[in-house]
């Protein structure tokens, strides 16, 4: 670690120490949050995400194809995430590294294990067609915390998503004579639609450093922390994911204390999410 980022090491623990942190918000508080949405026109839904000077773009694409083996019935949902090296000299061009891999990990275990995609609605053909969901994430400026920045990208772009029936009708319309349940589907949804969505989970990061844990954790806090702590939450108190990051360790107090503010700060995000996405 070189002499300057020592003496910033330094600055950051001596001002928690006594309560503080540099942006001067409390140890439990976030950072300014903004959502855009719509902003990709030719995506089937897409927003922009600003947390602090963090920014980061998801898109939405649909496609259709074959379901999994396992899971006949359902449509199938992917997520990649790219971090490119205009937002931070850290960043590589090249094929996803690890960071990029557990970011997109991550965000996918958030929405997949709070089932916010009703994926049942996505089939078309048990075993055969159904609709797949892309999710695509770009990081534009780094400065901390991209999990909760790419994640609630991730949702707004979601909530604002369409079923593209009107693009890809041509190919529907080739299949009704092999599976003549095509007319009727087609009957039910003339026209492009949202995609079936359940309440929203609510992701939250928390990062330790000298025995302080703080949430919302800026790129300095970042660099120094020792261990990491990402928990998505929905509206009916219950705790949808969970991710360590890092090499250090949290007490059972400071995992229920983390868990607490993970409450409490999804709640006032939901409201950011709902409000920007016209819900």
């Amino acid at each position: 670690m070189s002499i300057t980022a020592e003496i910033k090491k330094d600055y950051i623990i001596k001002l928690a120490k006594s309560g503080k942190r540099v942006d001067n918000r409390k140890f439990d508080e976030f950072r300014k949050i903004k959502i855009e949405t719509d902003i990709i026109k030719k995506a089937e839904g897409s927003a922009k995400v600003t947390i602090g000077n963090t920014q980061v773009i998801a898109g939405i694409k649909m496609d259709l194809g074959e379901p999994y083996p396992d899971e006949p019935d359902s449509g199938v949902m992917t997520t990649a995430a790219e971090l490119i090296p205009m937002a931070s000299p850290d960043f590589e061009s090249g094929p996803p590294d690890q960071e990029s891999i557990e970011l997109a990990r991550v965000v996918d275990r958030g929405i997949r294990e709070s089932k916010i995609i009703d994926v049942d609605k996505l089939c078309i053909i048990p075993s055969e067609k159904v609709w797949m969901v892309f999710i695509d994430i770009h990081i534009l400026d780094y400065d901390g915390n991209l999990f909760d920045t790419a994640s609630l990208a991730s949702l707004a772009a979601l909530m604002t998503a369409k079923v593209p029936i009107e693009r890809l009708k041509p190919i529907l319309e080739n299949l009704q004579e092999k599976h003549p349940s095509i007319e009727k589907y087609l009957k039910e949804h003339p026209k492009d639609f949202p995609l079936p969505l359940s309440e929203p989970p609510i992701s939250c990061t928390s990062a330790k450093f000298n025995g302080i844990v703080i949430m919302d954790p800026s790129l300095d806090e970042e660099q120094i922390a020792e261990a990491r702590l990402t928990i998505a939450t929905d509206t009916k108190g219950d705790i949808r994911a969970m991710q360590k990051g890092l090499n250090g360790s949290f007490t059972v107090d400071e995992i229920n204390k983390v868990i607490k503010s993970s409450f409490d700060n999804g709640k006032k995000i939901r409201e950011i999410l709902y409000k920007s996405v016209g819900k």
